[in-house]
């Protein structure tokens, strides 16, 4: 007697984005889940200096479709600097991935706090996404 072939049993969502998922990361190096299934960063260090440049520009990826050339805004914030200061914070999207190459935390986010990220890409609707405790930001003593 002969059995039909089981077929195998759909991957689901999950899955398809952790595929996609270590997919991007091979491609743009080490990135981060944000609140947003669908929006990938790159991981910020733990610790930087106020307008400071990054060591590697900070990347958005998005896991759905987004047309070229659609803007991507990054602000920060805490509870005690709900908006701090940041330079070079827009970016466009150019297949998939929006590069910030100058991104520059000017405000600090205070003593022992961390900045979380709220990114804001353009589509319609929206896609806000967020990265919590992102960086601390410290100025320099002098």
């Amino acid at each position: 007697m002969h059995l039909p072939h089981a077929s195998p049993p759909a991957p689901s969502m999950a899955d398809v984005y952790a595929h996609i998922h270590e997919y991007y990361r091979q491609s743009h190096g080490e990135l981060v889940q944000t609140g947003s299934p669908a929006v990938l960063c790159s991981v910020l260090p733990g610790h930087w200096r106020s307008n400071k440049s990054l060591p590697v520009a900070f990347k958005v990826v998005a896991l759905d479709d987004v047309q070229d050339g659609t803007l991507v805004t990054i602000k920060a914030g805490n509870d005690e600097n709900s908006m701090a200061e940041l330079r070079n914070c827009t970016a466009v999207m150019k297949n998939q991935v929006a590069k910030f190459n100058d991104l520059r935390f000017v405000g600090r986010s205070g003593r022992g706090k961390s900045f979380s990220l709220t990114i804001t890409i353009s589509t319609f609707p929206s896609q806000v996404a967020t990265y919590m405790k992102a960086i601390k930001v410290t100025c320099r003593r002098t």
